[in-house]
């Protein structure tokens, strides 16, 4: 890697003109810096100093670039044996360092999958996000959550299949109430021979796969041979699998005939805004959609948007076979490359013209357009909205970034903080934050005591990561819900960290404690009230009960999870298989303690020596 640090004699087209004199015809990547070693732009060559050397040229550039270049003054390069890595490189740099000048992919989430698993004689099917280290097939991505229950709901009610836990499979005595709305066909009670559940199985994994052609006519033959056989109830529960698949076809309509697999990703840009819509097909179903909203400067052309998108999306996530764009990019063939190397077969990237494949980048273009001008028509009602919170609240500017507050607990049991950020683009879930209560000398239900260790932790690790406050990530208000007594401890909080100077806002519930009367608590002013039909006000109560939720679900997950916990999570040795194992075995926690070493080591997957490591552990243990 070469690297030049900054030279306070030459910047701007200076600067580069003389860095370029250090660099040779590799392919690597460059960084571009500015006079305090912050990145501005993050960018892949072929040629190193023959790209280098084209910002050096001026006049030859858009208005983003230009100021680029008159606020660098440093460079940083590293050079790799490809054209492909410098590609990979790159993507993997812009979303690490987030880069002023790169258009960036905002959002970042991964998409969930259905599971069928392959670890057990009686499969589950469920609903999967994450890393893909259970053992099964996975069939996927959807575009969101809503797609995928969606679709487990169909299949259940046309395979019948369990999406029940190993270890409440092994527990039950009776069938669950899957079974009683016919979900489910009951495998935990035997009330399905193994081969009927695994023929089943196969024809939803075959539906997964696209290969649907011949499950209907099996199940209309089934019901056949239970009519002539006079078994009607079982006749009549094919039936309705038959409808509810029929149904699903129906459905299903918007499914592509001619592609089997792809992402159709189509670019909108309007306003200095831009759309960009994913649709997902597999087995030649619509698996839903997604809509994405990448950074962009105003000035950059569709091909550099849709090459940075798709550089960023599929950097941590699986391509499909193919990819069909509204947009062309600068280098179609190495983009396929870098993608076919991390899939490991070939990857196809085209701009259909005509026929099916077009009219799909058409769909996905209306999409695009349709969600462009949503979103700019809630960013400018948004807009007006903190505009109004700074009028409101006399604040010196409109707020960017609002932070709300709010603790939960039971009598201080399962105690968590929350922080909810709003700004120009509304919620910011991305930006949200969760506290687990870790003082051990709290007060049970002490909120003064719980508010001072979250906003203590926030404002220390503001402090340490970003102390110059030009990161973005620094509230212009505080919102906290209360009234004039947790202002002035938070008031105070803030200025012992030494960011007294930060706005912020007490939301008490006011006379009677109904919405709509809210009292304003701010520090030395007089107690406020908004009036009843101010869109500001209905703005703070949603902020207000937007942080309530957030704060009760962590709780709730956090409480759910401590009930969930047995002492076998301490005992060495003893992950998650062998502790179903053993639950499933022996009822219990307490019957394990209780169990000697040779009653240990009949259950299965438990050794002699992991029998006698639980049996020490909870006899030394008492």
């Amino acid at each position: 890697m070469t690297e030049t640090k900054t030279s306070a004699a030459l910047t701007g087209y200076a600067y580069i003109a003389a860095f370029v004199k250090t660099l040779d015809a590799s392919p690597g990547v460059y960084r571009m810096l500015d006079g305090e070693s912050r990145v501005l732009y993050v960018g892949k060559a072929r040629n190193l100093k023959a790209r280098v050397t084209s910002y050096s040229r001026r006049g030859q550039h858009s208005g983003r670039i230009a100021r680029m270049i008159r606020e660098t003054q440093a460079m940083m390069v590293l050079t790799t044996r490809t054209e492909t890595e410098a590609l990979l490189l790159e993507q993997n740099l812009i979303k690490q360092l987030k880069p002023r000048y790169n258009v960036l992919l905002r959002d970042d989430k991964s998409f969930p999958n259905i599971l069928v698993t392959t670890g057990h004689d009686w499969p589950q099917i469920k609903k999967h996000r994450g890393a893909k280290t259970e053992k099964g097939d996975y069939y996927g991505p959807f575009a969101g959550a809503g797609a995928v229950n969606r679709t487990l709901n169909q299949l259940q009610r046309v395979f019948l299949l369990r999406n029940c836990s190993d270890q409440d499979f092994e527990t039950r005595t009776r069938p669950c109430l899957q079974y009683q709305i016919k979900r489910c066909s009951g495998p935990c009670c035997d009330l399905v021979s193994k081969e009927d559940y695994r023929a089943s199985v196969r024809n939803a994994q075959a539906f997964l796969s696209g290969r649907t052609k011949g499950i209907q006519e099996t199940l209309a033959a089934e019901m056949a041979r239970a009519s002539e056989a006079m078994e009607f109830e079982r006749a009549a529960a094919m039936r309705d699998r038959i409808k509810a698949l029929t149904q699903v076809q129906t459905t299903q309509g918007i499914n592509p005939k001619h592609v089997e697999e792809a992402d159709i990703i189509g670019l909108h840009i309007d306003g200095g805004q831009a759309c960009v819509q994913v649709f997902f097909i597999r087995a030649n179903q619509n698996w839903g959609n997604h809509d994405y909203y990448p950074r962009i400067s105003g000035d950059e052309d569709p091909t550099e948007v849709m090459e940075a998108f798709v550089g960023q999306f599929y950097a941590d996530r699986e391509p499909p076979k193919m990819l069909i764009l509204s947009h062309g990019l600068d280098d179609t063939e190495l983009m396929a490359q870098a993608l076919g190397e991390k899939l490991g077969r070939k990857v196809e990237i085209m701009v259909p013209q005509r026929g099916e494949k077009a009219e799909l980048v058409q769909g996905a273009l209306r999409n695009a357009r349709e969600s462009l001008a949503r979103k700019m028509s809630e960013t400018a009602t948004q807009g007006r909205l903190l505009k109004g919170v700074a009028e409101a609240f006399d604040l010196e500017k409109t707020p960017r970034r609002i932070e709300v507050y709010d603790n939960s607990h039971i009598q201080g049991s399962f105690a968590v903080g929350a922080m909810v950020v709003v700004g120009p683009e509304g919620f910011e879930k991305n930006q949200y934050r969760k506290f687990n209560i870790r003082g051990e000398d709290l007060v049970p239900g002490d909120d003064f005591g719980m508010m001072k260790e979250v906003l203590t932790r926030r404002f220390q690790r503001l402090l340490k990561e970003d102390p110059e406050r030009k990161g973005g990530t620094w509230p212009d208000l505080l919102l906290i819900d209360g009234g004039a007594g947790q202002v002035s401890a938070v008031r105070e909080i803030m200025e012992n960290l030494g960011v007294g100077d930060v706005p912020m806002v007490g939301v008490a519930k006011g006379i009677d404690r109904d919405a709509g009367k809210e009292e304003f608590h701010r520090t030395g002013k007089s107690v406020m009230a908004l009036r009843h039909n101010d869109p500001v006000l209905y703005f703070i109560q949603r902020m207000r009960d937007e942080v309530h939720r957030f704060a009760i679900g962590t709780h709730r997950a956090k409480r759910a999870k401590a009930i969930g916990a047995t002492p076998l999570d301490d005992v060495p040795g003893v992950g998650a298989t062998r502790k179903r194992a053993l639950l499933a075995h022996f009822g219990s926690a307490k019957a394990v303690a209780r169990a000697n070493v040779g009653d240990l080591q009949a259950v299965g997957g438990i050794s002699q020596t992991m029998a006698q490591t639980i049996y020490d552990y909870f006899h030394e243990n008492g």
